[in-house]
C-alpha cells in the first residue's frame, strides 16, 4: 500500500510528540536526534516544534496534504513510529481524523488507500 501519510503530515503539524528521555541519541541505544529535541520534564523530551500553540515538528519537511516527508524517518521516536493512520488496522483513528479535520482535509477512508503499483 502507498502510506497516505506521505500525502498528509498533519498529525506532525497538530500534535505535541513527546516521549521518554532515553530515546534520545545522548542516552545509551537511544535514536532521536537530541538537537531535534527539548526537555519537557526531567523524564520526558518531545520534538522541537511540536510544544508551540501552533505545532509543527522541525522534522516534518514538505507542504502538509500535498507531500511530506520525516527527515529521521528511520529514527524517529516512539509517538511517531506508534501513531497509525486511519484504517491502516481495519480501523478509524480519530486523532488523525482530527489532525485532518484541522488542516481542511477530509478524514481517510478505506478506498483511499491505494495499493503500490510501482515495479519493483
Amino acid at each position: 500500500m502507498i502510506n497516505p501519510c506521505l500525502r498528509c503530515g498533519a498529525c506532525c503539524a497538530y500534535y505535541r510528540a513527546s516521549f521518554y528521555w532515553s530515546e534520545a541519541d545522548d542516552a545509551p541505544g537511544g535514536s532521536v536526534p537530541a538537537a531535534m529535541t527539548i526537555q519537557v520534564t526531567p523524564m520526558e523530551r518531545a520534538m522541537r516544534g511540536t510544544d508551540r500553540s501552533q505545532p509543527r515538528c522541525c522534522a516534518l519537511q514538505g507542504e502538509i496534504g500535498q507531500e511530506v516527508s520525516c527527515t529521521i524517518y528511520p529514527l524517529r521516536a516512539s509517538p511517531c513510529r506508534d501513531f497509525p493512520h486511519s484504517w491502516a488496522d481495519g480501523q478509524p483513528n480519530p486523532r488523525c481524523d482530527a489532525a485532518r479535520r484541522h488542516w481542511g482535509l477530509p478524514p481517510l477512508l478505506p478506498d483511499d488507500l491505494q495499493p503500490d503499483i510501482r515495479v519493483a
